[in-house]
């Protein structure tokens, strides 16, 4: 019997490093003959750099940047091998990075992500893949631009910074200084939303609050990004306001797209592309996935239904081990899920469930390997 253990985080509790060290305890204890595989997972957000480099041996390159606010600060990407690197833009300019007390997206930037694309070219990675999870910013990846060389101008032909701010202030653009190496470079954006750069479900109105846009801000950025994208139209010739994704990270996801020719991509398949996931499914009998709660969204773009689509594909098993089942949740079974299993087992509240997280996943770890037992002895 072999097990691929292969679970996202349960955010603030339990690692998917910890996670597979109880997966595999209770699998020895049902089936001491068995192997296993455990690999940490992520999605394209929080701990993707992480995760992919622990499963390919790769290392990390520590970089001088600017963060969010244009401080100075270090941040590092992954090196997977001699031609391909990994990025976080969290690493450099993430929400966590700004004090809630400066949180003004109309002073944010994304520069720092574009020190360290730049980077990344000049050691030579010609595959380039950035996650665009956890921004601080809603500056349409000027920022990340001006770093790799491309000018921002004002009416006035002056060079603007790339914040928030300047999104209203851009009348041309000169793309005459973009890093040569692009050209010559393949980028991925991990990206799973498809949120366009304007409008009620862009950039601004669904991502401005939670990065401290509230009121007036979000109007002013709201109107920045509406000029923005016209001038990218009237000077590159590309109308990026309704392609999916372009609103995503602040815009962002516009900027890598129109700039860089990136392809965005949904970041879990792009994490299992770069892991090779098929090639570990080899020989593998029953797949063990999870998250930290299950609901509708867990199909679209999230670790569980990436997993699963794999399995399916290759007429693998997978199971799901989750903390809590939302709405929606049983959709995962279209995806390649065979079943849920819980961790809560008793009427609790949220706090004793965090609290006992790792108590109630062996609990559960437990029940599901029982439950695989007893059914291959049906089979007899």
């Amino acid at each position: 019997m072999k097990f691929l253990f292969a679970s996202d985080s349960f955010k603030g509790t339990l690692s998917s490093e910890e996670i597979s060290g109880l997966l595999a305890a209770s699998a020895r204890k049902y089936f001491p003959d068995c192997t296993y595989i455990g690999i940490p997972i992520a999605d394209g957000g929080e701990g993707t750099v992480d995760a992919v480099i622990q499963v390919t041996k790769g290392s990390y390159r520590k970089v001088a940047v600017k963060g969010p606010l244009f401080e100075d600060v270090e941040a590092s990407y992954g090196v997977i091998d001699s031609d391909s690197a990994i990025i976080e833009m969290a690493a450099a300019s993430g929400l966590p990075m700004v004090p809630a007390q400066k949180r003004n997206p109309l002073h944010t930037t994304t520069y720092g992500t574009g020190q360290l694309i730049r980077d990344a070219l000049e050691q030579g990675y010609r595959h380039i893949s950035v996650a665009i999870g956890g921004s601080a910013t809603n500056d349409g990846g000027m920022g990340a631009m001006a770093a790799l060389g491309v000018r921002f101008l004002d009416e006035n032909g002056k060079e603007l910074s790339g914040v928030g701010a300047d999104l209203a202030r851009v009348r041309d653009i000169d793309v005459s200084g973009l890093h040569p190496a692009v050209k010559d470079t393949v980028f991925t954006v991990m990206c799973d939303v498809n949120n366009p750069l304007t409008g009620p479900t862009g950039a601004t109105h669904t991502f401005g609050p939670q990065k401290g846009a509230e009121g007036a801000i979000l109007e002013e950025l709201e109107e920045g990004m509406k000029n923005y994208a016209a001038v990218i139209r009237e000077k590159l010739g590309v109308d990026v306001d309704p392609m999916p994704g372009a609103g995503a990270a602040g815009g962002l996801g516009a900027a890598l797209t129109v700039f860089l020719r990136a392809e965005l991509k949904s970041g879990v398949e792009t994490v299992l592309d770069l892991i090779r996931f098929d090639e570990l499914l080899q020989g593998v009998d029953l797949v063990v996935t999870g998250e930290g709660r299950i609901d509708w969204q867990s199909a679209y773009g999230k670790v569980p239904s990436g997993i699963g689509h794999r399995c399916q594909k290759a007429r693998i098993p997978a199971v799901a081990i989750v903390g809590g089942m939302g709405k929606g949740a049983e959709e995962i079974y279209d995806h390649g899920i065979e079943s849920i299993i819980p961790t809560i087992n008793g009427a609790m509240d949220i706090e004793e469930a965090l609290s006992r997280a790792k108590e109630l996943y062996e609990n559960a770890a437990d029940r599901l390997f029982r439950l695989i037992r007893v059914g291959m002895g049906l089979c007899k």
